[in-house]
C-alpha cells in the first residue's frame, strides 16, 4: 500500500509540475503576441480577440489572466523589467550592491544596467504615455509605472547613503531624484532614439552624470 500511495503522489507531483510548466508557456506566449500586437498595431485598434487568436488561446483565458489591455500591458512592462537572462535585474542590482565596495564602479554597472533595461522598457512605457491621453484606463497604469521605478531609486539610494558613498550634504531624496532622472525612459528616448547616441556611450554618459552628481 505504501508503494502506491508513493507511487501516486509522485505521479500527482509530476502532473502538477508539468501543469505550471504549460501555463507559465502559455502566459509567456500570450504576453509575447500582446507586446507584438500593441507595438505593430497601437493601444487602440488592438484588440483581446487579436491577441488570443495569435497566441492560440482563448478571449477567457486572456481576461481571466490579465484582466483585459492593461493587464497586458503591465506584465509586458513587468518582463521587461527583469532584463535579460535568468535573474531578474533587479535581484542583480542587489546582489551587487550587497558585494561593490567602489561607488564609481557600481554607478558605472548601474550604467549599464540601464542600457540593458531601457531597450526592452522604453517601447512599453512610451506606448503607454502616447496611448494614455486618449484611454484613460491607461493613466493609472503608467503612474503605478513612475512610481515603481522612484520606488526602486528611493531603495537604491537610501542603501547608497547607508553605505556613506553620498556627498556631504545630499539626502536620500535629492540622491532618488538623480537617480530617477538619469534612469528615465524619457532620457533615453531624447539620445539614443532621437539623437542616436550609441547605447554603451548612453550608458557611460549615464553613469558619468550620476557619479558627477551624488560623489
Amino acid at each position: 500500500m505504501s508503494r502506491i500511495t508513493r507511487s501516486v503522489k509522485g505521479k500527482r507531483s509530476y502532473d502538477a509540475s508539468q501543469r505550471r510548466q504549460k501555463a507559465r508557456r502559455s502566459r509567456d506566449r500570450i504576453i509575447e503576441m500582446a507586446q507584438r500586437r500593441f507595438l505593430r498595431d497601437g493601444y487602440g485598434p488592438t484588440t483581446i480577440s487579436a491577441i488570443a487568436e495569435d497566441a492560440g488561446v482563448s478571449v477567457d483565458t486572456i481576461y481571466k489572466s490579465f484582466g483585459g489591455k492593461p493587464g497586458l500591458i503591465r506584465a509586458m512592462g513587468a518582463r521587461a523589467l527583469e532584463g535579460r537572462g535568468p535573474v531578474p535585474a533587479e535581484q542583480r542590482s542587489d546582489e551587487l550592491q550587497a558585494l561593490e565596495r567602489d561607488p564609481r564602479r557600481l554607478i558605472s554597472r548601474w550604467g549599464m544596467f540601464v542600457t540593458e533595461i531601457a531597450p526592452l522598457a522604453a517601447p512599453i512605457m512610451l506606448l503607454v504615455r502616447d496611448a494614455a491621453g486618449s484611454h484613460p484606463e491607461l493613466r493609472p497604469l503608467l503612474e503605478d509605472m513612475h512610481a515603481d521605478r522612484l520606488r526602486r531609486m528611493t531603495d537604491n539610494a537610501r542603501r547608497f547613503s547607508a553605505a556613506g558613498h553620498l556627498r556631504p550634504g545630499i539626502t536620500v531624496a535629492e540622491a532618488a531624484n538623480v537617480l530617477w532622472t538619469y534612469s528615465s525612459i524619457e532620457l533615453y528616448e531624447l539620445l539614443v532614439l532621437r539623437r542616436g547616441m550609441p547605447l554603451k556611450t548612453y550608458g557611460r554618459f549615464v553613469a558619468d552624470a550620476m557619479i558627477a552628481a551624488l560623489l
